[in-house]
């Protein structure tokens, strides 16, 4: 019997918003990593996931969707986007063929790249089959694409074969990371992300784009775990949106928050929330970088 040689490297997911990047990567791990909202522009970091199995290990990159930036925290996302895209080993274009809109900056960023692209058309659940081959070939004609895969991330169809080309275009090498290991990052992050994600959930309009979450207390105990975070707005009139009438929003947001942490971490926590604003921080290149972008 044949051993098969271990390899392992890095594969960046990228493309639009709401393409389904996020909810690909935690399909491939079995384990909510990035968060996932109906929302575009969810994910602002990039996220770690790493997926093991015996003769293999994939580093995946979730980066934020592929925009034109406006201010300065998009644009500290579009560079994290460049960054997955100068590390990576193989570039993953994940495709949703139910948007009606064009991908052009997307195509833009990876038209001159000498990496093996694998194109990844997805939501095939939601679309007829023959309009998400016409437009995958719409794509392929622009771009150098080494192969195709349709797949539904949110179903898990065809993700076994996408995870067999990854393999395939990866050089020989040890595991970068701990066999057990899904990520990288430390709990804060995740704590922040969960609390994040219930922003979007909960609120409209502008405030889930205006807020950061940044943990300053995370203390560990036996059977507890004690956090004390604090939702960074961008305006003052969104601090009173975000407590609500007598402060039933922000009881909502902490009980839903501490839901998912909880859920997460499979412990109990202590969850306490504050609102503080910081005037046009998204436009404040020295606020985005202190508030880790």
């Amino acid at each position: 019997m044949t051993v098969k040689q271990h390899k392992s490297g890095y594969a960046a997911i990228i493309g639009k918003p709401n393409a389904g990047k996020s909810t690909l990567m935690n399909r491939i791990l079995g384990s909510k990593i990035s968060i996932t909202t109906h929302k575009a522009q969810t994910t602002r970091h990039q996220v770690v996931g790493i997926f093991s199995d015996d003769d293999t290990q994939i580093i995946f990159l979730d980066t934020p969707g592929v925009i034109t930036p406006k201010y300065e925290l998009q644009r500290a996302m579009m560079n994290t986007v460049e960054r997955a895209r100068a590390d990576a080993d193989v570039i993953l274009l994940i495709y949703d063929p139910t948007d009606r809109h064009p991908t052009d900056e997307v195509i833009e960023l990876l038209r001159s790249i000498n990496k093996p692209i694998l194109l990844v058309v997805n939501k095939v659940d939601s679309i007829d089959e023959s309009i998400a081959k016409e437009k995958a070939l719409e794509l392929t004609e622009k771009l150098k694409i080494r192969s195709t895969h349709f797949v539904s991330a949110l179903r898990g169809d065809g993700i076994e074969e996408l995870i067999e080309t990854i393999r395939t275009t990866l050089l020989p090498g040890p595991p970068f990371y701990p066999k057990e290991d899904l990520s990288e990052h430390p709990l804060r992050f995740f704590v922040s992300e969960l609390i994040r994600e219930q922003v979007f959930l909960q609120f409209h309009e502008e405030i889930p784009y205006s807020c950061s979450v940044d943990v300053i207390q995370y203390k560990e105990e036996e059977t507890i775990d004690r956090i004390s975070a604090e939702i960074i707005v961008n305006r003052k009139s969104q601090k009173g949106m975000l407590i609500g009438k007598g402060g039933e929003a922000i009881k909502k947001l902490g009980i839903k928050s501490r839901e998912s942490i909880e859920l997460f971490l499979d412990k109990q926590v202590f969850l306490e929330l504050h609102v503080k604003v910081r005037e046009k921080w998204r436009e404040n290149e020295n606020w985005v970088r202190n508030l880790g972008y």
